[in-house]
């Protein structure tokens, strides 16, 4: 019944606004404007990481029947990785595929000059009495199932160094479960409107996920000179630059493996550095919003000069 009510109101907005172009994101919104599109205008599906991912058994099997199901009222399904597209069509969906890598605003994420880290750390509050050199490892993103700080805290416990920090920054529906777990030396900020002083009071970044399309924490981080550790899903691997895969990659649901990517980086800081200069010079030159921007509208352009309904012979590439 709820999806039969979304169906409706989007049709409505549709019929009311008459546009050129639907673009329509992720599992449940994205279904209810296709089925009540239905093809009748050019239709871009972005499926933001695959619903069938998130669950498991018979759950996952009806996730991805939907998306096969769904699949023949977008004219392109766009996928912000070459790996997210990967998994769509090894899953049987049949679809005429667009990659497009997610951008980021290079404005807003930048180095902040020298003495940045110290700045930012005395700029936030919840960091009196923590040591100017304390080991900081931040992690971003909203506390849920998805991005894996429950691993991450598991990874915590076995960290050799006592005096050091992890911050997760951000709220979700998982904080009260993680606050009950959480060992020694982890804050939580909460809803966090700016995360930019984070980022730049750390000395890494550090993102656990267990599925993504193209994770953004992890670019906005790189773009601001600072290097990262997160888990070998969709994206990860086209994020960084070439060569950052031993140090930066681990597997997913693996605590072991994140202490001591962890723990690694944090005791050598000429490689800290270096893996942060190359990827703030791979950030700036491929991941910038504006790029981004460009091509979904050419993608757009591309829709409008042809009838929709047409496409649907293009099943796959």
């Amino acid at each position: 019944p709820r999806l039969a009510g979304e169906v409706a109101a989007a049709r409505r907005i549709v019929r009311a606004s008459r546009p050129h172009v639907v673009h329509a994101h992720s599992a449940k919104a994205g279904l209810a404007g296709r089925i009540a599109v239905r093809g009748r205008v050019p239709t871009v599906f972005q499926p933001h990481a695959w619903s069938f991912e998130a669950v498991g058994g018979r759950t996952a099997e009806l996730a991805l029947g939907w998306e096969r199901f769904g699949a023949r009222w977008a004219d392109h399904v766009l996928c912000v990785s070459e790996s997210e597209r990967r998994t769509g069509q090894e899953a049987g969906i049949a679809a005429r595929w667009s990659v497009i890598h997610n951008g980021i605003d290079l404005d807003r994420f930048r180095p902040g000059g020298d003495g940045d880290r110290a700045e930012a750390r005395a700029s936030l509050p919840l960091l009196d009495g923590v040591g100017r050199d304390a080991p900081l490892v931040v992690c971003v993103g909203r506390l849920t199932r998805q991005k894996g700080q429950d691993v991450l805290l598991r990874a915590w416990r076995r960290m050799p160094d006592a005096g050091a920090r992890l911050v997760l920054v951000g709220d979700g529906p998982d904080r009260d479960g993680l606050e009950e777990s959480a060992p020694p030396g982890v804050l939580f900020t909460g809803s966090c409107a700016d995360v930019r002083p984070w980022i730049r009071a750390a000395d890494l970044l550090v993102l656990p996920s267990r599925w993504e399309g193209m994770a953004l924490a992890p670019l906005e981080a790189m773009a601001c000179g600072r290097p990262v550790v997160m888990t070998d899903v969709n994206g990860a691997r086209e994020s960084l630059p070439p060569g950052h895969e031993d140090h930066c990659l681990v597997p997913p649901e693996d605590p072991a493996a994140l202490a001591a990517a962890l723990t690694a980086l944090l005791t050598d800081p000429e490689l800290r550095e270096a893996l942060s200069r190359r990827a703030l010079r791979h950030t700036r030159a491929s991941f910038d919003v504006r790029r981004t921007a460009e091509a979904v509208a050419g993608l757009y352009q591309e829709l409008v000069g042809m009838s929709g309904p047409t496409t649907r012979k293009h099943t796959e590439r």
